[in-house]
């Protein structure tokens, strides 16, 4: 059974009703962020009950000891921690002495809360009858600032409704917090002062071997009725809290509110020494201009995003918000500002995975960001990857590959490899290749080659070099076969010849002999230097093309279909519809021994090859091998139901494409994997996207032209969505009887719709 709880809405997530069994998921589920800093929607003031505390500030970690039964040379010494920063938000609250807390007054009423995603805020309202008697109402409203990314904005109002009472607001930083994911329950963050100035408060603290050097902060003001009173408080400290704590009698019907400036300057914008002083500085900003106009910035600064980046649904108001969900956590976890920073499984909801990078950026985001944004911000995810690549030779040389060979990371922070699990860091080595692909898919998309021969053909070099040596010659079948891997599906471990992986390692080195051949002829200054830098002989390109050359795919003549790896027919070939409903996810009911022997794929594998290499193979054979592989597949993987929704497309099966794009859309939301407490599936949102740009609307680059071949679910009346192709925007409405194109630029493009040619011109709608 699902969850369902949220309210239907276009705009905006709601819940209505506390209960103290979805505090942890809409702690999920209403997270905010601004891609430098993002929370948990814990509530500011204090709750006995189970909560999951989350602060997080972008690109802190630590590197917690790797865990294992079993040392074994080549395991990452560590694994990064996504870190539970220190906590700024809180704000304990008594009435007439006792503490305000949901999980244990008397009663509460008329709870609400709302995320509202068109202009990036949260509030949260309800009435609470004490156990001392006294009523009282709360309005709870924050917001991460856009703008100024280092401030988070609250006011708290607090209202007695059946009495006088005095009300205590102590608002306070604490460092003294801990993570929900540690292995050893070592202390991560170390505290060196605690200091307060007038209404500012200041806690400066380092994480443990990391050395990253954070100040949190807070500045306060109060107001009765809306008119400033009296700042007049007592401050509390101990070696990692402070507090400032205020005491006033208010009138039954009156409002006093507390509003809350706060955040983190941390040691990679400012020098380590000064943090405290940039703290002030932005504080003192903020304030200045107030929470209130403060909030008409972020209204606007939203309204921009959305300009580009919305997508419309007309009739299905629950496909309407699951996408609009999913682009607004996209964008509160990465805007492409900085190229150190990448996009976390988790964004900034949660510690589940550690890592600030996996192959979903490559494989999934990029597409998004490039359609969404301007194309620095790929261009920028592509770098973040260049900038690691001597630490993906050192990850090769690890596994006892050399000569310049590069293996990315599964999961990383800094470009080492720290993901914790063998079958995953040692074997799931796919990874490489989508890497590569994001390359060429970016030069695909924006035309810009100049990224392949400044960075992107060293990269390209290293990951060809991996393939040709992580291949091995077998004498039996006289093919080149690539030997103990996990696939994309990780409900198979240590099989060999996995397709996806044979066929993408081809498909890298041959790409990669292509562009050194382009950069030699075009970039000769650029190829020179590359050539002195990597040290590449023609010998060694031989062997490159001996290996892509004679790559050995499993394929089944009786089923005329790749086979997903060697023994895939040695299974017992039972279908998901045959499993017992009360035995699903098999990744929470069976032994890990049965789900490596049963059939059942965990995502888009087989078909994840198709999904990148559509233009390699027939629409017949795509049918062939979706008909083939979908029944056994459980989309226990976030990742897994986009794909097949833009495939199911392709193939028009609009009833499945649309099951599938709900799924995706509305997997947190709906909780599909009953795990959403443990935060939200950032990297499967872009999927989403691509389900109804890239599977509906049907858009591709065909010969170096965009291409669409729109189609509609018959639950829609209509859909609309932006793409910014090669600096201009080419807008797309679709309804149930036609396609309307308009574009946002300075000259005429020709586009592909249903294959023929169609041009557009600024400003001037054309119906296809």
């Amino acid at each position: 059974m699902n969850q369902n709880y949220i309210k239907s809405n276009n705009w905006s997530i709601i819940e209505e009703g506390f209960d103290v069994e979805r505090v942890k998921s809409s702690e999920s589920l209403f997270s905010i962020g601004n891609g430098a800093m993002g929370q948990r929607a814990n509530f500011e003031e204090h709750y006995s009950g189970a909560t999951f505390q989350g602060s997080y500030v972008a690109g802190v970690y630590y590197p917690d000891k790797t865990r294992v039964g079993w040392w074994k040379n080549g395991y990452p010494e560590y694994f990064a921690k996504v870190l539970n920063a220190p906590n700024w938000i809180g704000i304990k609250v008594a009435i007439n002495k006792e503490p305000l807390d949901l999980f244990t007054c008397k009663e509460v009423k008329n709870f609400k809360r709302e995320l509202n995603m068109q202009e990036g805020w949260y509030k949260r309202t309800f009435e609470a009858v004490l156990n001392n008697g006294v009523e009282v109402a709360v309005n709870a409203t924050r917001f991460l600032s856009l703008q100024l990314d280092e401030i988070g904005a609250i006011i708290y109002e607090v209202t007695p409704l059946n009495s006088n009472a005095e009300i205590e607001l102590c608002p306070y930083l604490d460092s003294g917090i801990t993570n929900e994911d540690t292995n050893w329950e070592d202390k991560f963050w170390n505290t060196t002062s605690v200091t307060d100035e007038e209404n500012q408060a200041f806690i400066v603290s380092n994480t443990m071997k990391t050395n990253f050097y954070v100040c949190t902060s807070m500045q306060t003001e109060l107001t009765l009725n809306n008119e400033f009173i009296s700042q007049e408080k007592n401050v509390n400290t101990t070696e990692n809290y402070i507090e400032f704590q205020y005491k006033h009698t208010v009138q039954k019907g009156e409002t006093i509110a507390l509003t809350k400036y706060g955040g983190y300057t941390v040691s990679e914008n400012h020098p380590k020494e000064k943090l405290k002083e940039a703290s002030k500085k932005v504080l003192s900003k903020a304030s200045s201009i107030g929470f209130k106009a403060l909030l008409e910035e972020q209204k606007q600064a939203w309204a921009d995003i959305w300009k580009m980046a919305d997508i419309t649904i007309d009739g299905d108001v629950d496909a309407q918000q699951g996408i609009r969900f999913n682009i607004f956590q996209l964008n509160q976890t990465y805007l492409g500002k900085d190229a150190r920073l990448n996009i976390g499984p988790k964004g900034f909801t949660g510690e589940k995975y550690g890592g600030s990078t996996y192959w979903d950026t490559e494989a999934y985001c990029i597409p998004f960001y490039m359609a969404t944004k301007n194309q620095d911000v790929a261009r920028n995810l592509l770098t973040y990857r260049y900038n690691q690549l001597d630490k993906a030779i050192e990850n090769a040389e690890k596994i006892g590959l050399g000569n310049g060979a590069a293996l990315f990371p599964m999961v990383t922070m800094n470009g080492e490899e720290c993901h914790n699990e063998w079958e995953i860091t040692f074997e799931e080595i796919h990874r490489n290749g989508a890497i590569a692909f994001a390359i060429y898919n970016y030069y695909r998309y924006t035309g810009d080659y100049s990224y392949i021969p400044e960075k992107g053909l060293e990269v390209l070099i290293g990951i060809a070099r991996f393939w040709q040596q992580r291949a091995s010659f077998s004498k039996a079948k006289g093919k080149y076969v690539i030997l103990g891997v996990t696939g994309p599906n990780e409900y198979e471990n240590n099989i060999d010849n996995n397709w996806y992986t044979n066929y993408i390692a081809q498909w890298c080195i041959k790409y990669t002999l292509e562009q050194i051949e382009k950069v030699k002829n075009e970039y000769r200054s650029d190829y020179s230097r590359i050539l002195q830098k990597v040290n590449i002989t023609a010998e060694e390109l031989t062997q490159w093309s001996e290996v892509a050359n004679n790559m050995y795919y499993p394929y089944s003549k009786e089923h005329q279909v790749y086979l997903q790896q060697d023994g895939f027919l040695d299974k017992e070939l039972i279908t998901v519809s045959d499993l017992n409903k009360s035995e699903r996810p098999i990744n929470q009911k069976w032994s890990w021994d049965r789900i490596l022997r049963s059939p059942y794929i965990k995502q888009a594998d087989t078909l994840q090859g198709f999904y990148f290499f559509e233009d390699h193979f027939s629409t017949e054979e795509l049918e062939r091998h979706f008909d083939f592989y979908e029944p056994f597949t459980v989309h226990e993987s976030s990742l897994s139901p986009c794909v097949h929704s833009i495939q199911a497309a392709k193939l028009g099966r609009m009833e499945q494409a649309y099951n599938f794009y709900l799924r995706t859309s509305r997997l947190d939301l709906d909780d599909y994997n009953h795990e959403v407490e443990e935060g939200l599936h950032i990297t499967s949102m872009a999927g989403t996207w691509m389900s109804i740009v890239e599977g509906f609307g049907g858009m591709r680059i065909v010969n170096d032209t965009m291409s669409f071949t729109p189609r509609i679910p018959k639950q829609w009346k209509g859909y609309s969505f932006n793409v910014n192709f090669r600096n201009q925007i080419i807008k797309v409405k679709v309804t149930q009887t036609d396609t309307k194109f308009e574009l946002e630029g300075d000259k005429d493009i020709t586009i592909l719709v249903n294959g023929e040619q169609v041009k557009i011109s600024p400003n001037n709608l054309v119906k296809v």
